[in-house]
């Protein structure tokens, strides 16, 4: 099965006219699996409170984009060569387009996060709390419309990589710690 992209997660929700982006329903269902979040394919948009959604697809072909969604990232999240990508638009799209999609994807992961039950208060380490404080500073900025220079490229790719090996390490401490000690 193909991973799904950004762009065709985008034109689905367009389409259907929800309020939410691919980037942020990426990082929504990252921070709930990352959590130890127990979804599966026929339930995580239920189980990421986004009834709405479910209720938008029930039946449709675009059923099958968002499956491949739940599929890719549960792979990536799970492959031990380390795969897994933030679903962000790609490097053609202008730079103030995709620094609004990382902290729409940010802001998505912290929901997540909270959605799954996890104990983010007790139980994380140092550096697990550390990259929980920084992904709410991203998802809490605002960016120029500014379009952006080479510096700025090589910010922007510094902060993603380092988005998505938090969002790793995230994962190895929470999703399998014991059911006791991280989740309520």
């Amino acid at each position: 099965m193909q991973i799904a992209t950004h762009s065709e997660i985008s034109e689905v929700l367009c389409a259907l006219e929800l309020g939410i982006s691919a980037s942020e329903l990426h990082g929504s269902l990252s921070g709930y699996l990352c959590a130890g979040g127990l979804a599966r394919a026929a339930s995580w948009l239920h189980e990421l409170a986004l009834d709405e959604v479910e209720d938008a697809i029930e039946g449709a072909p675009e059923r099958e984009i968002l499956d491949r969604l739940f599929a890719g990232c549960t792979a990536e999240l799970e492959d031990p060569e380390l795969s897994f990508g933030l679903m962000l638009p790609d490097d053609e799209t202008p730079m103030p387009e995709r620094a609004v999609a990382l902290v729409d994807w940010c802001r998505g992961f912290l929901g997540g996060l909270g959605l799954s039950g996890a104990d983010l208060e007790h139980g994380l380490s140092a550096e697990a709390q550390e990259i929980v404080a920084d992904l709410a500073r991203i998802a809490a900025t605002r960016f120029d419309q500014d379009p952006g220079d080479e510096e700025d490229e090589n910010a922007y790719a510094e902060v993603v990589e380092y988005v998505r090996v938090g969002t790793m390490l995230l994962h190895n401490e929470l999703a399998r710690a014991p059911r006791g000690v991280t989740r309520h």
